[in-house]
């Protein structure tokens, strides 16, 4: 399962997560099992043309319909702020989803 996150940073433990307009890096999450093991960083989302299943938002009110036309399910953080509590989160389902 693969998961965007729009962070701030490469740095795989301490890069905040950002709004989409304000990424500086969108990191590509690789979870198998529960378990985050493979994170990946790109300068754009477009260097990744393969298949991605969610996308972490920073919040609700940001536009999301294209990741939803791409089939992409959107989730929003509730109080976590780095990369790392993200990833946290998504392992124990404390995202929330978004939906029309």
């Amino acid at each position: 399962m693969l998961v965007w996150i729009c962070v701030d940073s490469k740095d795989d433990k301490n890069a905040k997560i950002t709004k989409v307009i304000d990424a500086k890096y969108w990191a590509l999450v690789e979870f198998e099992g529960g378990i985050a093991k493979d994170t990946t960083f790109y300068d754009k989302r477009q260097d990744f043309d393969d298949w991605v299943d969610f996308i972490v938002m920073k919040d609700k009110y940001e536009s999301y319909m294209e990741f939803m036309d791409e089939g992409m399910m959107v989730l929003t953080v509730r109080k976590e702020e780095t990369i790392e509590e993200v990833k946290e989160s998504f392992v124990f389902k404390e995202l929330d989803e978004v939906g029309l």
